[in-house]
């Protein structure tokens, strides 16, 4: 038997790397550009509750935390002019609820003067927000 040696057949290979190369900017691009949901940067631990339901945010929050410190909407404000910074953002305001997020460690004499203090600035409703409490509990 005769065997003829004809033209070489190239060998083709798929090249990977710029494959790689693309996959690696877009989970860059996906990562710098994808927006994480934050809560202002005041440490409270919610208390929990077995019947707690999701709030929509677009309430005025008042935080309280464990320090005793306010923060009305992220902000930090005094005792003494929570009542007219509440009547403020109220004023005007489409949906008049106020929620309240207090520390676990609260005393309820604090939550019931914000409490006081919302109603007195026109609030029509009040939440006290709570965290769900787990399963394996």
């Amino acid at each position: 038997m005769i065997v003829f040696e004809g033209r070489p057949r190239p060998t083709t290979t798929m090249n990977i790397a710029p494959l790689i190369d693309v996959i690696f900017l877009l989970l860059l691009f996906f990562m710098l550009s994808s927006h994480f949901v934050t809560e202002p940067g005041i440490k409270i631990t919610l208390p929990r509750s077995v019947t707690a339901l999701p709030q929509r945010d677009t309430a005025v929050t008042v935080f309280i935390g464990a320090d005793r410190s306010l923060h009305l909407d992220g902000e930090p404000v005094a005792a003494e002019a929570l009542g007219a910074a509440l009547a403020a953002r109220l004023d005007g305001a489409d949906e008049r609820k106020v929620i309240i997020k207090a520390d676990e460690l609260v005393d309820l004499a604090l939550a019931v003067m914000v409490m006081d203090m919302a109603k007195e600035a026109g609030a029509d409703g009040l939440v006290v927000s709570t965290r769900a409490r787990e399963a394996d509990e």
